[in-house]
């Protein structure tokens, strides 16, 4: 199938999807693209995933705010305009800041991130997580957790 040209404006959106204490919101998805992904993400201070891997390549662009990367042993505070791209198989985090932050994340072909985003907003409901369930739904879409 080929990929079509589309524009989507604010009104457009989708409802952004609770994500363990962060907001995302689904731009483009592959299925849409045929390709890759972008979202906008929300979060607020002390929230974001664990250290974690997948068979995608990712890329951040902090909007507002302050986000601390980690990736390889390494831990940077970025802030607005600072551009992060992780390979696939890069072992990776990262957690909003004080007051929170956002930020775009463009993720490479055979990506299942928004696949992913869609299901904790369905099986995980807001509050402390069930973190086996958590774990359940980050493996059925492709993601490890860092041990």
């Amino acid at each position: 199938m080929k990929s079509q040209p589309f524009i989507v404006s604010p009104n457009d959106y989708a409802p952004a999807l609770n994500v363990i204490g962060t907001k995302v919101t689904v731009l483009a998805s592959n299925a849409a693209t045929q390709s890759y992904e972008i979202t906008l993400q929300q979060g607020d201070e002390g929230m974001g995933p664990p250290l974690h891997s997948h068979d995608w390549d990712e890329s951040f662009y902090v909007l507002k705010g302050k986000i601390e990367f980690s990736y390889e042993n390494k831990t940077v505070m970025c802030l607005p305009g600072t551009l992060v791209h992780v390979p696939a198989g890069t072992v990776h985090g990262f957690r909003y800041g004080a007051g929170g932050g956002e930020m775009f994340e463009l993720t490479g072909q055979g990506s299942r991130a928004t696949q992913m985003f869609t299901a904790f907003h369905k099986e995980i409901p807001p509050g402390p997580p069930d973190i086996p369930k958590v774990l359940e739904v980050l493996k059925q879409n492709g993601v490890t957790v860092a041990t």
